[in-house]
């Protein structure tokens, strides 16, 4: 589902997450009105426009209950730039650890591939047709403009002519997508030519874009043949003609309107660098990294390998369990740049047996159609739906909550037989029932100490 966001009323993007996650109806409401509110934004006046900064979220709940997953929904269903990253990246390499600053060049590359898509999907009927020129001239090669004397020469360019329009014909009908042909396909490939050495520094970063760029001028492109079917060739063509058809140069301007008005950056863990340390070691970073990413939510300007870009209209989601700490322990700087605040609920054995049953990409159904592929007919009774949703909430309640991902480990630990021997299973029908559940996980059961490693 990628929409405009004119399209997409608070109400339908709620709709529409959830058809993939349970509950969690306050941060869904929460994400739903900072998208829309973008939407508004886009249709005021420029000199109000820019002073209308968008309203950050800071989502608070256990691990597995859907904090991540929203965010992604979000920005797929408007086809956005999406980030995501933990803030405990910045404090493991010494004191600093990774640059802040790499966020939105991280950023800034997915808007490229999205912007990039985007254009060459303007041109692809273009670039179809010039593909299946190119496939023509290696079936039938065309005839070399003359201006000849003798009749029976301009009955031979007749002839090749009717000949390719004939081949043309059969070519578009798809006849001969079978028969094998040998393309020759343009590369440039740096990496290949010339050593670079990867540099994290921003300001080195963008000395290295620049110089690959300015040799990429330099060094003629690497001719490639390779034998293809000629459905196959039609792609690759297609896909190489359209690149050439493209504007790099407008792609980078639409990759930097794009990532600075609709970019969407997930800090997940933001409470591992909340509250402050006594003593050292590399705790010591909390309040540093906080100060560092401040600049970024804030708004400013970071030089990238598409160009400047501002974040002052990046909307950014921080999310984290803030079961040691709590929001207040973040520096008042940081707290006031998370004006929203939601708060996401631990999961119940109701919630499970909903999240197992009712979402578009539930885990039961996912587990039903990999078996499908094998000739297995895998059937779960409602009872043995409720019993893996009771032992859930059992396991989290006894060991570390860890929220719907304990399904996983449940229903792994479950079908791990099947899994085993489906290939060679002669019966083609399953049933998964109450009973068998509770045989597969009763030794886990049993010994609790135990069941921590194993689910």
């Amino acid at each position: 589902m990628k929409n405009n966001l004119n399209e997409l009323t608070p109400k339908k993007i709620v709709e529409f997450l959830d058809k993939y996650i349970v509950g969690q109806t306050q941060a869904k409401k929460a994400i739903a009105i900072a998208l829309r509110s973008r939407y508004r934004r886009s249709k005021l006046p420029d000199d109000i426009k820019e002073d209308v900064i968008p309203k950050n979220i800071l989502m608070i709940g256990p691990t597995g209950v859907g904090k991540t997953e929203i965010a992604k929904r979000v920005a797929k269903i408007v086809n956005a730039p999406f980030v995501k990253l933990e803030a405990t990246k910045f404090t493991e390499i010494g004191y600093v650890g990774r640059d802040v600053e790499s966020i939105v060049r991280d950023l800034a590359s997915v808007g490229y591939e999205t912007a990039k898509t985007q254009e060459l999907e303007k041109v692809y009927a273009q670039a179809e047709k010039i593909a299946m020129s190119r496939i023509l001239d290696i079936l039938v090669p065309p005839v070399k403009k003359k201006i000849s004397i003798y009749e029976e020469n301009r009955e031979e360019e007749e002839g090749i002519k009717k000949t390719r329009e004939k081949f043309r014909e059969k070519l578009e009908k798809g006849e001969f997508d079978d028969k094998i042909i040998e393309i020759t396909i343009e590369e440039k490939d740096l990496s290949m030519q010339i050593p670079f050495i990867e540099v994290s520094q921003p300001m080195m970063e963008d000395f290295d874009s620049n110089l690959k760029n300015l040799l990429s001028n330099m060094i003629p492109s690497k001719k490639k043949t390779k034998k293809v079917a000629i459905k196959e060739a039609k792609e690759i063509l297609k896909e190489e003609e359209a690149y050439n058809l493209i504007d790099k140069e407008k792609v980078k301007e639409i990759a930097r309107d794009i990532v600075s008005n609709m970019g969407i950056v997930f800090i997940d863990e933001i409470d591992k660098i909340a509250g402050k340390t006594a003593g050292g070691g590399p705790d010591i970073s909390r309040e540093g990294v906080q100060r560092d990413l401040l600049p970024i939510i804030e708004g400013n300007a970071i030089n990238t390998k598409i160009g400047v870009i501002k974040t002052d209209h990046i909307l950014f989601i921080a999310a984290g369990a803030f079961h040691q700490t709590k929001p207040s322990d973040l520096i008042p700087e940081l707290q006031g740049r998370f004006p929203i605040r939601v708060e996401l609920q631990a999961l119940t054995k109701d919630d499970f047996y909903k999240i197992l049953t009712q979402p578009k990409n539930a885990l039961i159904k996912q587990y039903i159609e990999l078996l499908k592929t094998e000739g297995v007919n895998l059937t779960f009774t409602d009872e043995a739906i409720k019993k893996v949703s009771e032992l859930a909430e059992y396991f989290n309640e006894k060991n570390e909550n860890i929220g719907a991902r304990r399904l996983h480990t449940l229903i792994e630990k479950v079908l791990e037989d099947i899994l085993f021997e489906a290939p060679d299973v002669q019966s083609n029908d399953v049933i998964i029932d109450d009973k068998y559940v509770l045989q597969k996980v009763a030794d886990v059961v049993e010994n609790l100490d135990l069941s921590k490693y194993i689910l």
